[in-house]
């Protein structure tokens, strides 16, 4: 349905106002055409409030934004810092093993509003909690309130962090 109303949308070209539609519509149009409204970094901001869940994760659309939002951010590597991580907003659910790691902690906050992850992601994310180089600290020294704050990771924990967080 959204695709149909962005072709129906854009039947006499791209409007100007683009940015009052709802975010999720932007999902089916590219940042090249968005670019005639304003620059790739705010179309990405405002992808990354949308609700990429309506594109399925193996989608290439979905796959296809990704890849061209850390082309917009000139993110060359592996490392996002968390201003780029807050930019890509839940584009940030799609992102790869190597990128967690290397993000260390500047990914966590954004990574939590996923609903689920592959399991490469999982070992990434278990990887980084445990090795204490985060804002949280080493599970050992977490409480009550780091455990509210990791909200949507805590799934991913395992015995092997779970056993060092104090009772």
């Amino acid at each position: 349905q959204l695709s149909c109303l962005l072709k129906l949308l854009t039947l006499q070209g791209i409007p100007k106002d683009l940015d009052s539609y709802p975010q999720d519509l932007l999902l089916f149009l590219s940042p090249s055409d968005y670019a005639a409204t304003g620059n790739c970094s705010q179309f990405f901001i405002n992808i990354g409030k949308a609700n990429v869940d309506v594109l399925p994760r193996e989608a290439p659309q979905r796959q296809q934004l990704l890849l061209e939002a850390l082309e917009c951010l000139r993110i060359p590597g592996t490392q996002i810092n968390k201003e780029n991580a807050e930019i890509l907003g839940r584009l940030v659910c799609d992102l790869g093993g190597e990128y967690i790691r290397s993000s260390g902690g500047s990914l966590l906050k954004d990574l939590s509003q996923c609903g689920s992850f592959l399991p490469e992601q999982e070992e990434a994310i278990r990887d980084v909690l445990s090795s204490g180089n985060t804002t949280f600290g080493p599970p050992a020294a977490w409480s009550a309130f780091t455990l509210s704050e990791l909200g949507g990771l805590i799934p991913v924990l395992d015995p092997s962090i779970l056993q060092q967080i104090p009772k």
